[in-house]
């Protein structure tokens, strides 16, 4: 069995890349989106204590973009922070890909799981967070928490002219799952997918689907939604409201 397919096992050591290198357009003009506050506190301050509320989690690596590389740094250092995990910022590149092998040079010796988590979820509860963790150290190469569509979604035709659009099918609503993140790996499986995989691919877990591995999914959460829309930004701002009054966070 080789390293990359051998099963993780209890107390492997994890880390957590997050890229945050994009600009967000949908969002608006303004400061990148993962800069972008909640509450009073960056959008990506919120992710990046997402994957630190973990207890497995000994190290996040924040992908920032390369001229926000000083800025990002003041801010982890500005915020409060669990003492038991290390931060580290490393400069992106140009695609999200990119992004995320440059935040995966950055790992030292010695990781056995790394999750890729979106800057742009900043509110994934830490139990969502674990399961994936535990999902991997049970044997899976690549774990994606999901969710069952409440929409009936069509195929389509896309036109580019704003003219209707021919519906090419319509997929079993019960066979599909909308993916969030964090997204966990076994580190060589994740290594090997940006080695061999040059495919534009959307996520991490696509990248593995092509080295013919499985991919696994396990319960998403529905407060690990995308703040991708101003609309986003008024339901996370509602979300947090709702953790301060019931919860005390």
């Amino acid at each position: 069995m080789s390293d990359e397919t051998r099963p993780v096992v209890g107390g492997a050591r994890t880390a957590a890349v997050i890229p945050a290198a994009g600009r967000g357009v949908r969002l608006g003009p303004g400061a990148p989106k993962a800069l972008r506050a909640l509450s009073g506190t960056p959008m990506l301050i919120h992710a990046v204590r997402a994957m630190a509320a973990s207890r497995s989690v000994s190290l996040v690596v924040v992908v920032a973009p390369p001229e926000g590389v000083a800025e990002v740094k003041t801010l982890l250092a500005d915020h409060a922070l669990p003492e038991r995990t290390d931060f580290v910022v490393v400069a992106g590149g140009e695609t999200r890909q990119e992004s995320v092998k440059l935040g995966l040079d950055a790992l030292p010796d010695g990781i056995d799981i790394v999750l890729v988590h979106d800057a742009a979820r900043p509110l994934v509860p830490v139990d969502t967070v674990d399961a994936v963790i535990e999902a991997v150290r049970d044997g899976a190469p690549a774990v994606v928490p999901a969710l069952p569509l409440a929409d009936t979604v069509k195929e389509v035709t896309p036109t580019d002219d704003g003219s209707p659009e021919p519906v090419v099918a319509t997929p079993p609503r019960a066979r599909l799952r909308a993916v969030q993140t964090p997204q966990g790996f076994a580190h060589a499986t994740l290594v090997r997918a940006h080695e061999s995989v040059k495919d534009d691919v959307t996520d991490c877990a696509g990248m593995v689907e092509k080295l013919g591995l499985q991919v696994v999914l396990v319960p998403g959460h529905e407060e690990a939604f995308k703040v991708t829309r101003p609309l986003d930004l008024v339901l996370a701002e509602a979300v947090l409201a709702r953790r301060r009054a019931n919860d005390g966070f």
